[in-house]
């Protein structure tokens, strides 16, 4: 009996009230009042985030009644608007925004704006759109005239875009200034000791809160020898992303393919590039190889291989084979006699073929070796399925779209001089002399690629480097990874992204599809010990590295060209002087930048201890004999003398030395 009188007295209080006003602007909090929606001529022609159409915007009616006229979308504090369609009938309805009211009296058919500048927050945003009725005072989900339930139509539908780029500054994002000045004395005193030249870029909550540069963009003569006479380093200065390519295109042109349903991770690759990638390959035997398979072992491999295995560098592919070398003993895998490289590549029309000639190191899956093969292998398959070599799919689907003025592959014939680029390597690909083969450049790079695969063999367009970009450009790029999009642009669902980024295996997981992954503190030396188990990012050789933290809605871009320094003469030559400062290790900037943040804690005195720990540890980097040892020293010198500069001005400290 007791229900049956409170069913009652529910239908009586629903006849009582009038329609729309369950939240009637009466019932809002004393001092409070709604926010108003604005009619618009048309709906902004845009690539939205979502279109829920309510009521029920998952299509029916359940007993999971909470979730039927409530919604949640990404978003960041202080930016956007959503887009109202209101259907001929509807004469009102209750609309909220985390929370917060909207004033929806005398809102009828039509498009309708709704600023969210005072409601977004940063990360999820919940909008509930309730107790819609219509003329005649019937409301969704009574019966109309006739058979279809009024609960079937879509009387209110709500497109939402996605969160741009917005300028803002450190400390509105909760990012301490005092580590910013210390990141920038660190990078200034190391170029001053001989560190070559750097960008730094940070995006939090939507918001671009720094952009710097410390430099030049040449900074040693081919002699080796200290030059400063060169242009700074600006913010629009171009940088060689490397490997940091590898993201920003090949993964990138997966990503949107994947979500587009025109590529599947797990096709096999022979179905996209055909059976000769299997069948063409060489009846060769590496020369550390344990029990090497035979030939036809070798091709089972090759037809099992899927898109996913490249992505994840467990094709079982060699490392870095020198297919732009003719001297290239492919089974050694290191320099042989004169014209013996059974898959020199002299034109990017031999490359594919190449690799199709290449055996695989060890049977797919039996471990992660990092490839470049990989990438380059997936450059021709994202180039077969859109028809469009890499550099002109990626300008049109992302680059040009998002207003990137300073990211492109081949900067010198694309508008840019090499005065806008930050130089490499000083005697050209030479190692200072210490590598020749027929057409080796000997000048100081600057506006090409430095990878000589990419160069050489690639005509500069390719998957595993060649991208140029500056810091801030960037960014912008990286922080579509947090949303999906970017203004009126969609780019990935949240699905295809989640798919990309979780950890590839519980054994390891400082691996996703191709993005590095912090995992278990698995990174510290990128994104440092205080990132969050889903930050993900690459670095290149270069000297760069991308870092985005989504718990923290934090994009970090350092860039640097470590190796614009002389070689240090140790086999195989690559160590460059560049690499003995700190500047260069990469990681110390989001370690740094994460001290601190969204506290309100005096951080001066841990800031100090750091920098006492940093130069005594720098000490021990300089070695007893050998190579590198005035560049160790110049960089305990450097940390020596910021350390100082900040404890003159803690007199009342402990003394440290």
């Amino acid at each position: 009996m007791d229900r049956i009188i409170c069913f009652f007295c529910f239908i009586l209080l629903l006849l009582i009230l009038p329609a729309g006003t369950c939240a009637a602007e009466e019932d809002v909090p004393e001092g409070a009042k709604a926010l108003p929606l604005t009619r618009i001529d048309a709906m902004p022609g845009a690539q939205w985030q979502c279109a829920p159409a309510f009521p029920d915007w998952n299509g029916s009616a359940d007993n999971t009644l909470a979730m039927n006229n409530m919604y949640s979308f990404q978003f960041f504090h202080g930016q956007g608007t959503i887009y109202l369609d209101v259907r001929e009938g509807v004469t009102a309805f209750d609309l909220y925004v985390n929370g917060h009211q909207y004033d929806t009296s005398g809102v009828s058919q039509g498009i309708w704006a709704a600023d969210l500048t005072d409601t977004a927050v940063n990360g999820v945003n919940t909008l509930q759109l309730t107790n819609i009725a219509y003329a005649g005072g019937r409301k969704a989900g009574e019966e109309k005239a006739g058979d279809e339930e009024a609960g079937e139509e879509k009387a209110v539908t709500v497109y939402i875009p996605y969160p741009e780029v917005l300028p803002g500054t450190p400390e509105e994002e909760g990012i301490r200034p005092e580590t910013l000045a210390l990141i920038s004395d660190l990078i200034t005193s190391d170029v001053e000791h001989g560190f070559t030249s750097a960008q730094l870029a940070v995006i939090r909550n939507g918001r671009l809160v720094y952009e710097n540069a410390w430099g030049h963009t040449c900074s040693y003569k081919p002699d080796g020898s200290r030059d400063m006479s060169g242009a700074p380093v600006t913010t629009d200065t171009l940088y060689d992303l490397a490997s940091v390519t590898k993201m920003f295109s090949t993964v990138y042109a997966v990503q949107k393919l994947v979500d587009e349903g025109l590529l599947d991770v797990d096709a096999p690759i022979v179905d996209i590039l055909g059976e000769a990638f299997a069948e063409d390959t060489l009846d060769l035997v590496y020369l550390d190889a344990e029990n090497p398979p035979d030939i036809e072992t070798q091709k089972e491999w090759k037809r099992s291989l899927t898109v996913r295995d490249i992505l994840c560098h467990e094709a079982g592919f060699p490392p870095s084979p020198w297919y732009n070398n003719p001297d290239y003993d492919l089974a050694a895998q290191k320099i042989g006699e004169p014209g013996t490289n059974p898959a020199y590549a002299a034109s990017r029309e031999e490359m594919l073929p190449a690799i199709f000639k290449t055996p695989l190191l060890y049977a797919p899956h039996a471990q992660t070796l990092y490839s470049d093969v990989d990438y380059m292998l997936a450059t021709f398959i994202i180039e077969k399925i859109t028809g469009m070599r890499l550099d002109a799919y990626m300008k049109e689907t992302f680059y040009e779209p998002l207003g990137l003025t300073h990211t492109t592959f081949a900067p010198l014939e694309n508008g840019f001089d090499a005065a806008d680029c930050a130089a490499t390597e000083l005697n050209g690909n030479t190692r200072d002399g210490h590598i020749r083969f027929d057409g080796v450049r000997e000048d100081t790079i600057q506006g090409e690629v430095h990878d000589e695969r990419a160069f050489y063999c690639m005509e500069g367009i390719s998957g595993h480097a060649g991208l140029f970009s500056n810091a801030s450009d960037l960014a912008k790029l990286a922080n579509v990874m947090l949303t999906g999009g970017s203004g009126d642009l969609r780019f990935f669902s949240r699905n295809v992204i989640d798919l990309f980024t979780a950890p590839k295996s519980a054994e390891y997981a400082q691996w996703g599809l191709g993005w590095w992954r912090q995992g278990d503190i698995q990174r510290p030396r990128y994104f440092g010990t205080r990132a969050s188990s889903g930050t993900i990012g690459h670095q290149g050789w270069t000297g760069t590295l991308v870092m985005i933290d989504p718990a923290r809605a934090l994009v970090v871009v350092y860039l640097t060209n470590k190796i614009n320094s002389p070689v240090l003469d140790a086999e195989p030559y690559n160590s460059f002087a560049g690499s003995c400062f700190t500047a260069s290790s990469l990681g110390f900037v989001p370690q740094i930048l994460s001290i601190g943040m969204d506290s309100s804690e005096d951080i001066s005195g841990e800031l100090l201890d750091l920098l006492a720990d940093m130069a005594s540890e720098s000490l021990k980097l300089i070695p007893e004999e050998g190579d590198g040892i005035p560049y160790y020293r110049e960089n305990a010198l450097s940390k020596a003398e910021v350390f100082r500069k900040y404890a003159a001005g803690r007199p009342a400290q402990n003394d440290k030395n």
